[in-house]
Order: C-alpha cells, then sequence, then structure tokens
C-alpha cells in the first residue's frame, strides 16, 4: 500500500514529462517554421523572384 500511495504522490510520470518536452520541442520547431515561411513570403511580396527565394532556401536532399 505504501508504494503505491508513493507512486502516486511520488512526483510526476516521467511518460508525460517526456511528451511534454517532445510537445514543447515540437511547437518550438513549427514556430521557427512559421518564422522561415513569413520571411520567403514577404521576400516574394517584394518583388524577388521565386528562384531567387529557392536558391537561397534550398534544402539538403534526403539520401
Amino acid at each position: 500500500m505504501a508504494k503505491a500511495l508513493f507512486g502516486h504522490v511520488g512526483g510526476p510520470d516521467p511518460r508525460i514529462v517526456s511528451e511534454m518536452r517532445r510537445l514543447q520541442q515540437r511547437v518550438r520547431d513549427l514556430e521557427a517554421e512559421l518564422v522561415r515561411l513569413q520571411e520567403v513570403n514577404d521576400a516574394l511580396a517584394a518583388g524577388v523572384s521565386h528562384e531567387d527565394v529557392l536558391v537561397l532556401d534550398r534544402e539538403p536532399a534526403l539520401t
């Protein structure tokens, strides 16, 4: 009984903590992607050709 109670009040579940950290990292990644896409959109709106933006922002090919 003591072990069950200790587990209940012993702190947060490590799986929940791990999932929370994973989700926080995902939010940060999505926010960074949003900023990058806004910069590309602003460049396109300013009249820079689409090819110039793609050359500057090319991602590595998958191998």
